[in-house]
């Protein structure tokens, strides 16, 4: 009898050991993971915001090999004059130029992409950009630190949201993904870097989507940058979570 036993308890051990690599075999629902394309954004916006060119250079050839438009990368890189500051930004544009050249010599065509629709005729930058943070935070953004200083709210509304965000040849999730990993890539930021892990969510993007974005900054960026953005996501999760 106790070899019955035995034999039974082996079998069903076995079969729930097949169904479990069977299950870990399946590939990830689409819409629970990120394309090849968006992978490639991390670590563009990563290395744009360390000032690191000889890896912005890497990232940038995996990224057009991914198939990131040149339109879509140069995209990026001016967004993160806003994050990172313009010498940043500059400096990741002309490291971009020099990648452009050097595959241009070895005969590889990159995939230009569109340039950005003109933004409506209609709306001034400030009444844009209202309308597209508002969507992305989900609630009109108030708060001390723009009463006292209306300046920054008005930049952030009309330049930041209205004539950057506004621009249609990157998509809002894109953009987030570059934003977070940006911040996530400097020192002294979380208060942003929460803001956005919580944009992001508002743009669509999953938790299992995010939880990629860090992963891809552990293998790609460093582990102190990844473990902060986890903690940072871990409390954005429980404050989303709490009634």
């Amino acid at each position: 009898m106790n070899r019955l036993v035995t034999g039974f308890l082996a079998i069903m051990l076995f079969m729930m050991l097949v169904i479990a690599a069977i299950a870990e075999a399946q590939p990830m629902d689409k819409n629970q993971a990120l394309s090849a394309k968006q992978q490639d954004i991390i670590p563009i916006a990563a290395f744009t915001a360390k000032g690191d060119l000889d890896k912005l250079k890497v990232s940038l050839n995996e990224g057009l090999d991914a198939g990131l438009s040149v339109s879509e990368i140069k995209e990026i890189l001016v967004q993160m004059y806003a994050y990172t500051g313009f010498p940043r930004s500059l400096n990741g544009i002309g490291a971009f130029m020099g990648v452009l050249e050097e595959r241009q010599k070895k005969g590889i065509k990159d995939v230009p992409g569109k340039e950005p629709s003109p933004l409506p005729a209609n709306k001034s930058s400030i009444e844009l950009g209202t309308e597209i943070q508002t969507r992305l935070v989900g609630k009109p953004v108030t708060g001390a630190i723009f009463t006292f200083a209306p300046a920054i709210d008005q930049f952030l509304k009309g330049h930041l949201f209205g004539d950057i965000f506004g621009r249609d040849n990157l998509d809002f999730q894109s953009r987030e993904i570059a934003t977070i990993s940006a911040l996530a890539s400097m020192d002294g930021v979380n208060p942003q870097l929460q803001s956005h892990f919580n944009v992001g969510l508002n743009t669509g993007l999953t938790e299992a989507q995010l939880k990629i974005l860090i992963s891809v900054l552990r293998a790609k960026v460093g582990k102190k940058e990844a473990e902060n953005a986890n903690e940072i996501f871990g409390k954005v999760l429980s404050g989303r979570q709490s009634p």
